[in-house]
């Protein structure tokens, strides 16, 4: 105890000098970097003490299919990515890496890294959250009966999607990492924590991104002893769970020229909740990105869905109570566009979807579901695959890409309507991020299927705002997060022009397709 109390008093030690710092800065010379692991690509911005961005960095990160249905990523990639941005970053803005008064770390969700403890080598590929190698054992915990204990503890239901099932995996399939991993010489880890090792040298995790790996207790916000032992994973191997705006240590002056103050961690669609300031019950927000991730703050008790929703941790701050989430989590949104680019080659570019979807009137019947990796939220099916339904000998690819981005607009107005029957109330207003939130013709589309007010803010980059504004309350730059949310601003509002009748129309053409496809692996066997 007196080692772990000494710790503690650091912590606070360190946070206490930093906003002494942080105080005695005019404004202009307050910045904080905001460090974004995606899913294909790792960002760095640097914002001012106004949440105005100074500059960003970009790299991409490559992915790996080495089996049908398999997502992985190699984990030492994402490091010197990582490293490159940061330095690329303060490089293009001129600032010297001392003036920056804290870095934020947002990341890729679920995704899971093994290492080793002494050496920080990986021990295998990431597994990527996208990854669906587990899809047979989540069905046997559901076929025994476990679903609703899972989904108690933690506020998820089996799926591949997690990392629970991702670390019994490598546990079971690694040779040696079992034996290694109960001589405590291995560690596990979502991204953040695997940044934290390498940047910090310390093993630990924020709230948000503990909350997903379906072994972390959502009342206590501790590792779940029942879970633990269900999945097989070792507590000692898992990282200290600590609040998101909290100080998690300083990096190493050796990789970014100073030690930086890592003040604030949250899995990126909790951050971009934060960043899109909905910090207070009934505000929700989407990210439409590879995926499209429904976020509505539900306030200081975590609140178990009925319709198919995740229950997760929003943030945590030292000295406050918990904040929860909502979540509806679709897979594919964003990446259906690539698709029709890469995969079909119908697409120059994702950006040109706008233009091509408004040459023609309507999709005149065509509906594309793009369960290409499953169908997350509300259904949760891993066995459904995607369908292009409704083509004609007169269908185009304006047709086809048209209905790619009316889905984005279906799954989002889905997951709206079951957050809506939850939570027991009409939402009005949704908020939207992410890189298809710059389409028009989508935020539009929006719009007129949900019958709300769709919302877009004036930086686009919410997640890595979300999580400088965390970094920047935990070091004093703002005193609470309730001030940090006074740099939100609005930049567009849509509003519903659509008819109920026609609406209603093209959601049971929709709901007919959806049907289709659920179940195809199943059926089809």
């Amino acid at each position: 105890m007196l080692f772990a109390n000494t710790v503690v008093w650091g912590r606070r030690l360190i946070h206490a000098a930093r906003r002494s710092e942080v105080a005695a800065m005019p404004s202009a010379q307050a910045f904080i970097a905001a460090l974004d692991l995606g899913t294909t690509g790792v960002r760095c911005f640097v914002f001012d003490s106004t949440g105005k961005r100074v500059c960003q960095a970009y790299r991409e990160l490559p992915l790996m299919y080495p089996r049908p249905g398999w997502v992985e990523q190699d984990p030492e990639g994402m490091i010197h990515a990582s490293v490159d941005v940061c330095r690329d970053a303060l490089g293009q803005a001129g600032i010297a890496p001392r003036a920056i008064c804290a870095l934020g770390i947002t990341n890729q969700r679920e995704t899971v890294v093994a290492w080793s403890r002494a050496t920080l080598k990986p021990l295998y590929p990431a597994i990527v959250w996208q990854d669906r190698r587990t899809t047979e054992r989540c069905q046997e915990l559901v076929n025994r009966g476990l679903e609703e204990r899972v989904r108690r503890a933690t506020g998820l239901p089996p799926d591949p999607y997690f990392s629970s099932t991702k670390m019994e995996w490598l546990l079971g399939s690694v040779d040696g990492l079992e034996a290694a991993v109960r001589a405590g010489e291995v560690a596990f880890g979502t991204v953040d924590a695997w940044l934290l090792a390498n940047l910090c040298g310390v093993h630990a995790t924020d709230t948000t991104n503990a909350s997903r790996t379906q072994l972390l207790n959502l009342r206590s916000l501790s590792w779940d002893p029942d879970m633990l032992a269900i999945f097989g994973v070792p507590a000692e191997a898992l990282p200290e769970v600590r609040p998101s705006l909290s100080v998690f240590g300083t990096t190493d002056p050796q990789l970014l020229g100073a030690s930086i103050p890592v003040a604030g961690v949250l899995g990126d669609q909790q951050a971009a909740l934060f960043g899109q300031a909905c910090i207070e019950p009934g505000s929700v927000k989407v990210t439409w990105g590879t995926g499209a991730f429904l976020l509505t703050n539900v306030g200081p008790e975590p609140q178990l869905s009925a319709h198919g929703l995740l229950s997760t941790v929003a943030f945590t701050a030292e000295g406050r109570p918990p904040s929860y989430a909502l979540e509806g989590s679709v897979f594919v949104a964003g990446a259906a566009l690539q698709w029709l680019r890469d995969g079909l080659g119908i697409l120059r570019t994702a950006g040109e979807s706008a233009e091509l979807a408004r040459t023609v009137s309507s999709t005149e019947g065509v509906y594309f579901v793009p369960a290409l990796v499953g169908l997350g939220a509300p259904h949760w099916d891993p066995t459904a695959r995607g369908a292009i339904l409704g083509l004609t000998r007169g269908s185009t690819r304006a047709h086809v890409v048209r209905a790619a981005l009316e889905a984005v607009a279906y799954q989002t107005h889905d997951v709206l309507r079951a957050m809506e029957h939850d939570g027991g109330t009409r939402l009005s207003e949704l908020r939207v991020d992410g890189g298809a939130s710059v389409n028009d013709f989508l935020c539009q589309f929006q719009s007129d299927v949900s019958q709300v007010s769709v919302v877009r803010p004036e930086e686009m980059e919410t997640t890595a705002l979300g999580v400088a504004l965390a970094a920047g309350t935990t070091v004093g730059i703002w005193p609470d997060p309730s001030s940090a949310m006074r740099t939100w601003l609005e930049a567009r509002r849509y509003v519903p022009q659509a008819s109920a009748t026609e609406i209603q129309r093209l959601l049971d053409g929709w709901h007919r397709a959806v049907a289709r496809s659920c179940r195809w692996e199943v059926d089809g066997a």
